[in-house]
């Protein structure tokens, strides 16, 4: 057993992790990356990365892990309910720099590295050109490799492929290092011991180490998304999200690659589904391929026929607080997580790299055992991202509770929410505003999800006309404690 020292020992290289350890080596730091397995991942979940997420990447310099992997950008969503369509853009870029402006971490930005680069399918140019804001859609797998290439070019990084298998403190139940089962090249394990300054744990939706915060730390898993890939799909509208509403829980179609389109069908069940169940391949072809666009429909049925899905567990997981913790942080979805139908989760993980990496840089910590001074740090942290935070995740869980709607007072919060939408104006841009992560504004959300709920059952009202005037009555106290419900509780969590 041997005995490494580094300033910082990162746990994990998905999103998260390259980027905090990128980061804080650029800034001088010393910096161990451990992951259990540096191959492509095939995953279907971190495919589409909102404006914000972009913003982050071009603070942290690292923009350009987006060239090169066929990515295409998305300029806003194409919502569908039932037969009626609606298409939302993303906001102005000049309105975006006031809202939400770019700031580039300290030691980080350096040789054109913030700039988007023209590719075989993104064109520089015409991004910057354009007068509002993208978002950007991949596969997962080869945004992570780009991802792990740079941080294994920075100089301060040490890279190594294993499973850290214990924190380890000292006597005074500092966190000092950990323990891992390393992999090498032959195949062969050994175990090493790695001290360090500071361990970050990026390890996660299966984090092994978030109850190092707190026992009771456990993320809920509400539901399920199966994903499928779709082959030279046609799309009503390229380069948008698509939502398909109806009877049927949400589905989110959105184009990968020039022929890559993947879409995600929401499952409302706490247990994933089976490939071989019949109930649930007869919810597929009966409920969500009707309610499809029609030309999207041939390659659906054909990616139906190869029997080739994946599923993910849509959890959810309020930060807690960190300081108390001497020597150890948790960063991306092993401290936060939400549910993925708004594409939020990679814009919440690197604007808190971006964030803790400016509070941390050399200048305001020169000693990273200086814990009392990292505690204050980790005060302001939890501070400073609860408005993009609190936004994006509380918005992630009530449009999925809309759109998924299973119940009388949610369907006609579901449709008052798509009337909403077909206003037009600030009832548009606004609601675009808050899911690309472009206006961090709590209240905001707030005003727009209460004025949502009081326009449904407006609506609601109309629809009943003068007969069903006292059924609309009724149903209107529902629809409020129903909004209140599903609303105020998370954005409590993640506020307070």
């Amino acid at each position: 057993m041997t005995s490494t020292q580094f300033d910082v020992i990162v746990v994990g290289a998905g999103v998260v992790g390259p980027a905090i350890a990128t980061a804080l080596a650029r800034q001088g730091r010393k910096v161990l990356i451990v992951e259990r397995s540096w191959e492509k991942p095939d995953r279907i979940v971190g495919e589409l990365m909102q404006p914000a997420g972009l913003k982050a990447l071009r603070e942290l310099g690292m923009i350009q892990a987006v060239n090169n992997i066929e990515a295409t950008f998305v300029e806003g969503y194409y919502i569908k309910y039932n037969d009626d369509v609606v298409s939302l853009k993303y906001m102005e870029k000049s309105k975006a720099q006031v809202t939400n402006p770019t700031h580039p971490v300290p030691g980080c930005v350096k040789d054109g590295n913030d700039k988007l680069l023209s590719d075989g399918v993104v064109d520089a140019t015409d991004w910057e050109m354009d007068s509002r804001v993208r978002g950007i859609a991949f596969h997962h797998g080869d945004f992570l490799m780009n991802l792990r290439s740079i941080v294994k070019s920075e100089p301060n990084v040490t890279a190594l492929q294993g499973n850290v298998t214990q924190i380890i403190r000292d006597d005074e139940q500092v966190v000092n290092g950990v323990k891992a089962k390393l992999t090498n090249a032959d195949g062969s394990t050994e175990i090493q011991t790695f001290s360090s300054k500071l361990v970050v744990c990026c390890d996660g939706i299966y984090s092994k180490f978030r109850k190092e915060l707190s026992k009771d730390n456990i993320p809920h898993t509400g539901s399920h998304f199966v994903g499928l890939n779709l082959v030279d799909a046609k799309l009503p509208m390229p380069h948008r999200g698509h939502v398909i509403l109806g009877d049927h829980a949400p589905a989110i179609i959105y184009q990968i690659s020039p022929h890559d389109t993947r879409i995600l069908c929401a499952y409302r069940s706490t247990t994933p589904p089976s490939q071989t169940s019949n109930e649930f391949q007869e919810y597929l072809y009966n409920e969500v391929l009707p309610s499809l666009p029609k030309e999207t429909q041939p390659s659906f049925l054909q990616a139906l026929k190869s029997k080739k899905f994946k599923v993910m567990p849509n959890q959810y997981l309020a930060a807690k607080k960190q300081g108390a913790q001497r020597g150890l942080i948790m960063l991306g979805d092993s401290l936060n997580m939400r549910h993925p139908l708004t594409g939020g989760g990679m814009t919440v993980g690197l604007n808190d790299v971006a964030l803790l990496a400016k509070l941390l840089q050399p200048e305001k910590v020169p000693d990273l055992q200086d814990y009392d001074k990292i505690a204050t740090q980790l005060k302001l942290f939890h501070s400073r991202r609860k408005n993009l935070d609190a936004v994006i995740n509380t918005l992630s869980i009530a449009l999925y509770s809309l759109f998924a709607a299973d119940k009388n007072s949610l369907k006609i919060l579901q449709k008052g929410c798509f009337k909403y939408f077909l206003r037009g104006g600030d009832c548009m841009s606004g609601p675009m505003g808050l899911l690309s992560g472009m206006l961090p504004f709590p209240m905001l959300l707030f005003n727009h999800f209460f004025s949502v709920a009081f326009y449904a059952i407006y609506c609601n009202f109309i629809d009943r006309g003068l007969l069903g005037f006292l059924v609309a009555f009724f149903e209107a106290f529902e629809v409020i404690f129903t909004a209140i419900y599903i609303f105020s509780p998370y954005l409590w969590k993640e506020l307070v």
